[in-house]
């Protein structure tokens, strides 16, 4: 647990293990094992160690696991093929122990029962491997994983990234002080395509009309995020107080930084909140642009009258 603490108040980074999507049918899983070798032009590893290379390896790869998609006569219209995988670190992390760790990861979490092939990507400042894994277990299960898998998988990165001497962690958002979920991957891709999506048109509209009347509705779940939040502000400042005890020195020091961390969390602010807000300074924003011009007006107008006299 100290180990942990000091790498979250020193902010070491932290791992992203992100669910990017299933493929659904035959079609749909080739185009994405081309689109992660590059069609053919990087390596491609899978969970028997073997590596494949061009367009052949890419090619048998694609074949075989077509062949066995024809013998998932379990699998539902809407079952998928695949779940892919994107397991990343910040820009600047040495690229070598990146897909090393994903290597160990993969072979610990999906070696024993799940097919898998995974390419490491590097035409991006933060170096990233894309897993695609085969849903269909060896046991005849199919892979589902949920919130807590994926907590679970980011830990476990994190661990072999360490084995590596690289400093990194996998904590939730919610112990760092963030609320705010991260926006999904169409969301973000409609904003970059300068697309409006529903989800900011609605709370726009919403930040508006309160902004209007002047009230704000009160919200459960609310008060939930604020509770939740002051309890984890409190077993920082309990884990400070029992390193103070303490009567080594780094400990001490320890107790220290772990109350500045606190000092430093940001103040819980909601989506909806961050958006009235936005709003309101965008409104006193306009305002005060108007204000401006009315002054300018006038004292053109005064100059007008001193030239008359």
């Amino acid at each position: 647990m100290r180990a942990k603490l000091e790498r979250i108040v020193r902010r070491a980074p932290e791992v992203m293990v992100k669910i990017t999507g299933r493929t659904k049918d035959v079609a749909h899983l080739k185009s994405h094992l081309a689109y992660i070798t590059r069609n053919g032009e990087l390596d491609a590893e899978t969970e028997q160690g073997a590596s494949l290379a061009g367009r052949s390896g890419l090619k048998d790869l694609q074949q075989r696991w077509e062949d066995d998609a024809g013998l998932d006569d379990k699998r539902r219209r809407d079952g998928s093929l695949s779940i892919n995988i994107i397991l990343s670190m910040p820009a600047g992390t040495d690229a070598v122990a990146v897909k090393d760790s994903a290597r160990a990861f993969a072979i610990e979490t999906f070696g024993d029962n799940h097919d898998y092939v995974f390419v490491q990507h590097l035409d991006d400042k933060h170096p990233h491997v894309h897993l695609t894994v085969r849903s269909l277990g060896h046991d005849g299960k199919r892979l589902n994983p949920r919130k807590a898998d994926l907590q679970a998988w980011r830990e476990r990165f994190a661990g072999e990234l360490r084995l590596r001497g690289i400093a990194a962690e996998a904590t939730p958002r919610r112990t760092r002080g963030r609320v705010q979920k991260a926006d999904r991957g169409a969301v973000l891709a409609m904003r970059k395509r300068k697309i409006v999506p529903d989800v900011d048109r609605l709370a726009r509209k919403e930040g508006l009309s309160e902004g209007r009347g002047g009230t704000t509705a009160k919200r459960p779940w609310d008060e939930q995020i604020k509770s939740r939040q002051d309890a984890i502000r409190r077993r920082y400042l309990d884990y400070a107080a029992e390193l103070q005890h303490s009567g080594a020195a780094a400990d001490h020091a320890l107790a220290r930084q772990v109350r500045q961390f606190v000092n430093d969390m940001p103040a819980v602010e909601t989506r909806r909140h961050a958006l009235k807000n936005e709003l309101s300074e965008l409104t006193n924003s306009r305002r005060r642009k108007a204000e401006q011009g009315i002054d300018a007006e006038l004292r053109g107008h005064k100059r007008d009258d001193e030239r008359t006299r």
